[in-house]
């Protein structure tokens, strides 16, 4: 089981290249886009992601990219401050990284040990017990011993092996819209952090260029993946009549053309593995709703590598890391209450909450 496809250039694909590479394997990398992605908000390497990045030597080149941010100031839905609270990355061994530089920097420690194939994707799997022959869109058919499903939330590896999305992906209601702002911020060491029940925006510095973010509760279920126009109408339809900086960000929203959008949700799976097809990262189990995904991503990843290349295999890998993700699947609900609460009385409490919460400035 030398050979290796793995679906995906994100976060999990490039670790687990990387790793597999180390351990006498050849990985092969495929990704649908055409070169490194741009859109997301950052995220916190934290966790059981910081050994592995130590030991990958990327910590130097996470800490030149990270972001500025210092601090989180919670807004009123006027923009009047509730509290301010010191972001977790700012304390000790953890590190908060656009995700779009998180994935280029693992890219950048895979690369030379990998073969990467961009805009590509897979389009059909047919396996054996000995092996997986793989359909590509651009390049040739190969054989591989085995495949790894590291695409993400709609993962084609998921579809292909396991099933369609609706079996296994539960959308939790809430969806999220990211886009640059295409500036600087005036704060730019504050996340600023606004909301209204069911809605909330926010700011954040980033490095050069600050981040927006919309995260709100919406019903809708049916949209496509790929439509930017439909999604800069719903976003717009669901902060019509907000104050603050709405207005101008809705303004900034349709002029974009690097908007990241979908719905929260949660990816559910009896088991991450069928036959010598595997799952890590969203694919296998999403769960970035505060950030956790990118991080459980490599070190689910790391996980992987160590059990392929000791022989335990997906078993061991699975039995392992659903102990990390678990706790954060079940607690995805009382999450959302925290970040986007329903109601004015649940927006009240939480904001009563957080200004006792430890971090308080």
């Amino acid at each position: 089981m030398r050979n290796v496809l793995i679906s995906g250039a994100g976060v999990a694909g490039p670790t687990l290249a990387y790793w597999l590479a180390r351990n006498g394997f050849r990985p092969t990398v495929v990704e649908r886009s055409a070169g490194r992605r741009s859109s997301g908000n950052p995220v916190d390497v934290r966790g059981p992601a910081v050994p592995v990045t130590e030991a990958m030597g990327v910590v130097p080149r996470l800490r030149e990219v990270a972001t500025r941010t210092t601090r989180m100031v919670v807004l009123d839905g006027a923009g009047r401050p509730v509290t301010t609270l010191k972001t977790p990355a700012t304390t000790g061994n953890e590190v908060e990284v656009p995700r779009a530089d998180l994935a280029t920097v693992l890219y950048e420690a895979a690369r030379d040990d990998a073969e990467f194939l961009f805009d590509d994707t897979i389009t059909a799997l047919e396996q054996d017990e000995h092996g997986v022959d793989v359909t590509f869109d651009n390049a040739r058919p190969r054989r591989f011993d085995v495949v790894i499903g590291a695409d993400g939330l709609h993962s084609v590896v998921r579809r292909l092996a396991f099933g369609p999305e609706r079996e296994f992906v539960r959308p939790i209601g809430i969806h999220v819209a990211t886009f640059p702002l295409g500036e600087p911020t005036d704060h730019p060491r504050d996340l600023l952090v606004s909301n209204t029940p069911g809605r909330l925006v926010s700011i954040h510095p980033s490095r050069e260029e600050a981040l927006v973010a919309f995260i709100f509760r919406s019903s809708i279920v049916d949209f496509d993946n790929r439509d930017i126009v439909q999604h800069k109408r719903i976003v717009t339809d669901a902060y019509a009549g907000l104050g603050w900086r709405v207005p101008d960000l809705l303004e900034r929203l349709e002029d974009t053309k690097d908007l990241y959008f979908d719905s929260v949700s949660v990816v559910d799976l009896p088991s991450w593995s069928r036959g010598r097809v595997a799952l890590v990262g969203d694919a296998a189990s999403c769960v970035s709703l505060l950030g956790d995904g990118s991080s459980l991503a490599i070190a689910g990843a790391h996980t992987l590598a160590e059990a392929l290349a000791d022989g335990s295999g997906f078993a061991r890998y699975e039995a392992v890391h659903r102990t990390r993700v678990m706790p954060k699947q079940r607690a995805i609900n009382r999450a959302a209450a925290m970040l986007v609460p329903k109601t004015r009385l649940g927006l009240a409490t939480r904001n009563a909450a957080a200004r006792l919460w430890p971090g308080g400035l």
